[in-house]
């Protein structure tokens, strides 16, 4: 068992528990640590030994950015630790912030759980920490961390802290599965979410300019928090297209039971485009994506 440890440190309690189940599963023996912001952090790394600090910029009582100064000014190991801020903040403005602090490496939110484990590995490597974690790391980086979607079947709602300065935009779009999509409920406000799995049809419950409330017939796939999608919207009398970038921000059961069909997403648009925006403006005035869904109907 290996005795490398890290210091999770976020104020959101789903995202600590998404980080520590990312390197738990990838790294067996490693030992995890969490606090809920700065200062609790702070307390428990004049107690405490930690390998890795793995922190969020924005919380209350102590930033991660007064956090990361706060150790570079200390005698002895703090001042070289390795430490990975997990922010939204991409602007240069906060980048040269955190890198004149001595901040090591970043992970951008919204992340994959192959991102995170990438920034971890190779700051780990420049201590010489990695091999003594990578002797029971799998060969390649496991599924999805469908773990964290357990709260599904108890109806509870996960709220993720919000990434408004989430990375515009998808590099291209996810791969279409060959297997066949789940079947559209009818109705009105009619959309399709393209995942890294496949496609899932979806009927769109609610629509603003920053986001939509979509609802899915689950599947064997769940789809991931934070995940990137695209979601296709196709209305209107001409069948204008619009396909809009974004991210999973929240995902729940639709119906309050344990083995509820269908899942409600709340899909973040990262999407700047002032076509895009404009068409969806337009669906907002006509009404098309306000018919609530009922499932079986």
């Amino acid at each position: 068992m290996s005795k490398v440890s890290v210091l999770i440190v976020d104020d959101a309690t789903f995202i600590r528990d998404l980080v520590k189940k990312g390197l738990r599963n990838y790294f067996p023996g490693i030992h995890t640590e969490d606090a809920v912001n700065g200062r609790k952090a702070q307390v428990m790394l004049t107690r405490e030994t930690f390998d890795l600090i793995l922190c969020d910029w924005e919380m209350p009582e102590m930033s991660g950015l007064e956090l990361l100064s706060w150790c570079r000014q200390q005698d002895g190991y703090l001042k070289s630790v390795p430490f990975i801020m997990v922010t939204s903040r991409g602007d240069k403005e906060n980048v040269v912030q955190a890198i004149q602090a001595g901040v090591t490496d970043f992970v951008g939110k919204p992340f994959t759980n192959e991102q995170l484990l990438t920034k971890v590995k190779k700051a780990l490597a420049k201590v010489g920490k990695l091999d003594a974690v990578m002797t029971s790391a799998p060969s390649r980086i496991g599924s999805s961390i469908n773990e964290s979607l357990s709260a599904l079947t108890g109806g509870r709602a996960e709220v993720v802290k919000s990434a408004s300065s989430a990375p515009a935009g998808i590099a291209k779009p996810p791969p279409v599965a060959a297997a066949s999509a789940p079947q559209a409920p009818t109705g009105r406000g009619q959309g399709q979410l393209r995942l890294s799995s496949g496609i899932a049809q979806c009927v769109i419950k609610a629509l603003t300019l920053k986001e939509a409330l979509l609802v899915v017939r689950r599947s064997d796939n769940l789809p991931q928090i934070l995940e990137q999608a695209v979601l296709d919207l196709e209305q209107g009398e001409n069948a204008e297209v619009a396909r809009l970038n974004g991210y999973l921000h929240a995902i729940v059961a639709f119906e309050q039971k344990p083995d509820s069909d269908w899942l409600q997403l709340t899909f973040r648009f990262t999407d700047q485009d002032a076509q895009k925006l404009d068409y969806v403006s337009r669906l907002i005035a006509r009404g098309t994506a306000q018919k609530h869904f009922v499932p079986g109907g």
